[in-house]
């Protein structure tokens, strides 16, 4: 029998207990700063989608250009929805940035780092519904009589308003990830207007945020997708090298969750 002090084994089960009860604070504290990023994620994109909606009152409804392409000065410039960019590395606020709130923080995922497969973006990480809202123009080229015709003069169109009938179901902005990093313009799965997979398979979203995607709809609200889709064309070539599922993935199977009109 000891009167005084504690036993070795006391004295582990102590520090034991101890080492428990800050394990689980540091797994508390973690989920919680996870838990706040992703909370900032939905307010960037929320943001963006008010940027979209004040642009859309100014023009009758329609919606920002994914991207277009113009020869000015002698140079090529590429005017997407967030960035504009020329040929001599010049980035400058593209189409939105003149309706949003501090768009250099709202463009800006904060739970990813790294590149976009569009160019020196500053900031990065969103995406944006190029298959059926976003209007997507061509390099520019010389027309028959040698007269420059730019890229916007042969756009494939967004849907136009009159076409946004399940706003709430439609998706806008989000986390956007492929294999090589982020990437700029949403794509749905089906493949009908791109008709090509790997630019497709190329434009999905990433589910960074403990395993789940954030969202911004046509409507303007905000969801957490929990379950990547492979999209019809699964194939391994697509899903792997390119896509890299299922860190990232499709929103829907089908292009419900892109098509406005359905």
């Amino acid at each position: 029998m000891k009167k005084h002090g504690v036993t070795i084994v006391e004295l582990l089960v102590v520090l034991g207990v101890v080492g428990a009860l800050l394990a689980v604070g540091t797994s508390a504290t973690v989920s919680v700063r996870r838990e706040a990023r992703s909370a900032m994620c939905s307010s960037n994109l929320k943001q963006i989608a008010m940027a979209t909606e004040s642009y859309r009152n100014q023009y009758a409804g329609w919606l920002p250009a994914a991207v277009l392409y113009r020869v000015q000065g002698g140079e090529l410039v590429t005017s997407a929805w967030d960035f504009e960019q020329t040929n001599s590395g010049t980035v400058r606020p593209s189409m939105l940035w003149t309706f949003a709130d501090g768009p250099s923080n709202v463009h800006q995922c904060p739970d990813y780092s790294g590149p976009s497969n569009f160019g020196a973006d500053p900031f990065t990480g969103y995406n944006y519904n190029t298959t059926y809202l976003g209007s997507e123009g061509r390099m520019p080229w010389m027309g028959a009589n040698g007269n420059l015709i730019q890229g916007w003069e042969a756009a494939r169109l967004g849907a136009p308003p009159a076409l946004h009938r399940a706003p709430d179901r439609c998706a806008l902005y989000g986390d956007a990830g492929w294999r090589g990093g982020a990437n700029k313009f949403m794509r749905a799965p089906s493949n009908t207007v791109e008709h090509d997979l790997g630019m497709v398979y190329a434009g999905g979203q990433a589910f960074r945020h403990s395993d789940c995607c954030n969202v911004v709809h046509l409507d303007g609200h905000c969801s957490r997708y929990t379950q990547p889709c492979q999209g019809p064309h699964d194939q391994e070539n697509l899903l792997q090298d390119i896509m890299d599922f299922p860190s990232n993935g499709f929103l829907s199977e089908d292009d419900s969750a892109y098509d406005p009109n359905q």
